[in-house]
């Protein structure tokens, strides 16, 4: 099994943890931090938006260090999990390359697409992979519409509006910072713009109109150019002044032959769901039978895909350091074109 030691032990910390005790493909051979109760495992102050709260951990047979620096340095370890704060991402990823480790980083994969030139070219320098954490084609509905795009089920993809909308988010410390979190665009859309790269392939420019909050866009109405003229795409994404809807994602996949659509909504009564459903061009309405998960399964398949890559030493289609490093040049141009209020052409990574 690909053995891995784990950094930053907050909220994604403890969800990564709880994903490789299922993972079939790698172990957590231990972690690091600078918190002496973390490093007893106690980590019961954890807390997140989804997940359980965090526990006692079973420390029978991990290692701890109480600095990266220390953990990179052994040699029974292959991958460095990280899931520290973003503005950290960029010198974490170089240490661990530069020890001969590869490299499992959270998203974003850093603040600026540069940044994430500069961990690509180390990884090249040092024969390793990077890989970021990019869950959400992983997830029930998304992973659905992922392989029946892969497959060419009903054609190619041909348009396409996706969703991401939060309220604010007080819990995150310098959520609009760009130098620290990046802002909405950043550390939220990006999901959505790794996926349309994945199903579309890279856009050559965007138009974007929303607001902003000091020096980041904070929602954002985008529409994206191909350089097919015909594939029709936009989102909506960023924060909006509703708590009383914290968090709502979706979107409408359309393909030669067929149309997905699915949308959740989490509201402070409750939640609601339109269920992933296919609409085929013959008039068939379809339900897919979707395997029952919870909040983990998704992290879980992830970090089996990251091991089994490394094991086999070949690229990620939706992991792999490239795709992320679009993904945050996709959303550079976004806020660009927010700020600027002019399209933004998007910088080739």
């Amino acid at each position: 099994m690909v053995r891995v030691g784990l950094v930053g032990i907050g909220f994604m910390g403890w969800i990564h943890y709880l994903a490789y005790q299922r993972s079939q493909a790698a172990r957590l051979v231990g972690f690091t931090s600078r918190d002496p109760k973390k490093l007893s495992g106690d980590w019961t102050g954890i807390q997140g938006n989804f997940g359980p709260p965090g526990e006692q951990i079973d420390m029978d047979g991990l290692r701890t260090w109480d600095s990266l620096e220390k953990m990179v340095c052994d040699p029974d370890i292959d991958v460095i999990d990280i899931c520290l704060p973003p503005f950290m991402h960029l010198d974490a990823t170089m240490l661990a390359l530069e020890n001969g480790k590869h490299v499992f980083c959270e998203k974003p994969f850093a603040l600026k697409s540069s940044d994430c030139q500069k961990m690509l070219d180390a990884a090249k320098a040092a024969d390793r992979q990077v890989m970021v954490a990019h869950v959400l084609p992983f997830m029930g509905p998304f992973a659905y519409a992922t392989q029946l795009v892969q497959n060419q089920t009903y054609g190619r993809p041909i348009g396409g509006y996706f969703k991401r909308v939060i309220s604010n988010p007080t819990w995150i410390p310098d959520f609009y910072d760009p130098l620290r979190v990046g802002g909405p665009m950043i550390d939220l859309h990006v999901h959505d713009t790794h996926w349309i790269e994945m199903l579309f392939g890279s856009p050559t420019e965007v138009t974007a109109v929303g607001t902003r909050s000091g020096e980041v866009a904070k929602y954002a109405q985008v529409v994206y150019r191909f350089n097919d003229p015909e594939i029709a795409v936009s989102s909506t994404s960023g924060v909006v002044e509703a708590p009383g809807r914290p968090f709502t994602h979706g979107f409408e996949l359309h393909l030669e032959k067929a149309m997905l659509q699915f949308e959740f909504a989490a509201y402070s009564d409750g939640a609601e769901t339109i269920p992933l459903r296919v609409l085929t061009h013959d008039g068939q309405v379809i339900h897919p039978d979707l395997e029952a998960s919870d909040d983990i399964a998704a992290f879980a398949a992830e970090i089996d895909e990251m091991a089994e890559c490394i094991r086999d030493n070949r690229a990620s289609k939706i992991l792999d350091g490239r795709l992320a490093a679009k993904a945050i040049s996709i959303a550079e141009a976004i806020q660009s074109s927010v700020i600027r209020r002019q399209p933004s052409m998007i910088e080739v990574v």
